[in-house]
């Protein structure tokens, strides 16, 4: 049976309203984009307490700052790459060294947004957030995860990026799932090797961890939604324990989870290692197209998987 899909960006939405219900310092922005964010939810419930900024990401930036400062728990959306790459030395200068409780959650991140073009395609953001001292950077899986997160990032001080997608995705948790914070999650056990992914490619890696117990290869299958601070325990224990890691990621090899993770073996228990992520721009066209173009599906992850226990087993 297919799974249920779901979107992240509306599961976001919802959850803000709840907040709103719950907490009168809830005080939500957006830069032009309320409906795709979905943050029109908030805005039509407690309008007094919604900013529409306008198409001025840097602008927004600094008022959610000042309102921080003021006390508030702020929530900024816009796209993933308006808000990392147009707003970046705003939040950089005003949210991240005075370390204040704004929480910056993006919608549209990586390639999936798709028709839009290379020039809506956040493929640096997780490396441009995760530099920041200070910041907690979380990519959620699915749309359980999603308002589990965004609840977590209101009931904790400090600043927050929290990345969303564009299209609805499948369902990968019930409703007995609880996030927590700086952990990571094993889908599925295994002792061959392990995948450790985030995001959209979640239900990919777990496909490719299907395919590959019809060849007899026993694979885990590791959900990293909290990427910065990153779960080290669990990614020594898959390394100690599987001996061969790849990783996973709708974004750049570069600053994501592959060099998050990379660091992480290389400083404590050293295994092949591969990596699943963006080289260069894409180009327009369909999620699915584009996750097939550039090396982000299940039957990728496969492969690489092939090519860790390769390297394993010229360790032997």
């Amino acid at each position: 049976m297919d799974p249920q899909l779901k979107s992240t960006r509306e599961a976001y939405g919802r959850t803000l309203v709840e907040l709103g219900q719950e907490d009168q310092n809830v005080v939500v922005l957006c830069a032009d984009l309320t409906q795709s964010t979905h943050t029109h939810f908030f805005a039509e419930r407690f309008p007094e307490r919604f900013f529409e900024c306008g198409v001025a990401e840097q602008n927004m930036m600094g008022i959610a700052a000042g309102l921080a400062a003021a006390g508030k728990t702020v929530f900024a959306s816009t796209f993933a790459v308006f808000a990392a790459c147009r707003a970046f030395d705003q939040i950089r200068m005003c949210i991240a060294q005075p370390g204040l409780n704004v929480k910056i959650v993006a919608t549209h991140g990586g390639i999936t947004v798709g028709e839009d073009g290379f020039s809506h395609h956040a493929i640096e953001d997780l490396a441009l957030f995760s530099s920041l001292p200070g910041f907690r950077v979380i990519v959620p899986a699915d749309a359980i995860e999603t308002a589990q997160a965004v609840r977590a990032a209101a009931k904790t001080y400090g600043p927050f990026y929290i990345r969303l997608s564009r299209p609805k995705t499948p369902v990968i948790y019930d409703e007995g799932y609880r996030f927590i914070l700086g952990k990571g999650v094993v889908l599925r056990q295994g002792l061959d090797a392990t995948i450790i992914s985030i995001g959209n490619l979640v239900t990919q890696a777990l496909q490719a961890a299907e395919h590959l117990a019809q060849e007899g290869v026993d694979c885990r299958v590791v959900n990293m939604p909290t990427l910065k601070p990153i779960d080290e325990e669990l990614i020594i224990q898959a390394a100690r324990e599987t001996e061969a890691i790849v990783t996973a990621e709708e974004h750049l090899k570069v600053g994501g989870l592959g060099s998050a993770v990379a660091q992480i073996v290389a400083e404590n228990y050293p295994v092949p290692l591969a990596f699943i992520g963006l080289t260069h721009y894409a180009r327009s066209g369909s999620p699915d197209e584009l996750l097939h173009s550039y090396g982000l599906t299940a039957d990728d992850i496969t492969k690489a998987v092939r090519s860790v226990l390769a390297r394993k087993a010229k360790q032997v």
